[in-house]
């Protein structure tokens, strides 16, 4: 016998806590669906200084905060790993997961994405310690260091540029002899006198003192050079992976699987919204996740308003 809710928010980091936040302020019975701890990627968050109303907040103080908010108006929050999320001929979505199932008129999927990592070691040891996947959360932590960026996309060079107005100096790593970076993005790199390229070369370690980053060891692939390069950042960009592997028979993602909606947080399926990082968009950052919760939580009243009418 499956649990029932008006609206079953899929993910628990700033963009579902926020959606909770609003949809069940609004009287709705809501159920916020996570497989583990809330606040999603704050959790991995030493410091985070560019959310609004706080200098300075660590990232799970923050989630923490953020929870209390998004459960006071009766929000029950369900642990489950969400296996398939189906739409039967009523509407009614039916989520299964691996401790049960959950149906209701509207669901608001808010699984994020996730950074795609090298999978070398020393990545996972000193993420938060020097290992960074985002330039705007981080790089001000770096002022007046030396850092390094993996990639050679749109992402790594956009926020090579970026980390060039904060940092003493930028290195990039990149495993071809040429950038895959939009021309006009390459041109304002390499005239960047504080950024310099390293070419044909894979970062195999991160190393460190334990307590933060001290350098990367690099291997050229053309000269077969290894080397230990001192540095006191690391700054990853090999793309992005969306969650969203239990809605792929939906219909609702593109190619690469993130999720299409409008600007009012809906996909092409009534009553199946989408916010935060898995959406399709440009800027994944906390105060952006929240922006789509609250436009999405006022989006499923609204729905299931419209089904009593």
């Amino acid at each position: 016998m499956a649990d029932k809710y008006d609206v079953i928010v899929i993910g628990a980091g700033p963009g579902g806590m926020t959606a909770a936040l609003y949809a069940s302020r609004a009287n709705l019975k809501v159920a916020m669906l996570d497989r583990g701890v809330y606040g999603g990627q704050m959790n991995n968050t030493a410091e985070v200084e560019n959310y609004t109303g706080f200098k300075s907040i660590l990232g799970p103080d923050l989630a923490e905060q953020m929870y209390q908010s998004s459960i006071q108006f009766g929000a029950d929050f369900v642990y489950g790993n969400v296996e398939k999320v189906t739409v039967d001929e009523d509407g009614i979505k039916h989520v299964k997961t691996d401790s049960g199932e959950l149906e209701a008129p509207a669901i608001v999927i808010a699984t994020g994405s996730q950074y795609r990592k090298l999978g070398i070691p020393g990545e996972d040891e000193y993420s938060g310690k020097g290992v960074s996947y985002c330039a705007v959360c981080d790089g001000a932590f770096y002022r007046g260091k030396n850092v390094t960026t993996v990639g050679g996309g749109d992402s790594a060079v956009e926020e090579s540029e970026y980390l060039a107005k904060l940092v003493n100096n930028v290195n990039i790593v990149h495993r071809r002899d040429q950038l895959r970076a939009q021309k006009i993005l390459q041109d304002r790199a390499f005239a960047n006198d504080k950024i310099d390229f390293t070419w044909n070369t894979i970062v195999t370690e991160i190393v460190g003192d334990g307590k933060k980053v001290t350098g990367v060891k690099t291997h050229n692939k053309e000269t077969n050079e290894d080397r230990l390069v001192p540095t006191d950042g690391v700054f990853i960009y090999i793309g992005n992976v969306p969650m969203t592997e239990p809605f792929k028979d939906l219909g609702i993602t593109d190619e690469q699987g993130w999720v299409i909606t409008d600007d009012e947080m809906k996909t092409s399926v009534p009553g199946v919204f989408a916010v935060g990082d898995v959406r399709d968009k440009k800027l994944r950052q906390i105060t952006t996740a929240v922006g789509d919760g609250g436009i999405a939580g006022q989006g499923v009243f609204s729905y299931i308003e419209s089904l009593k009418d």
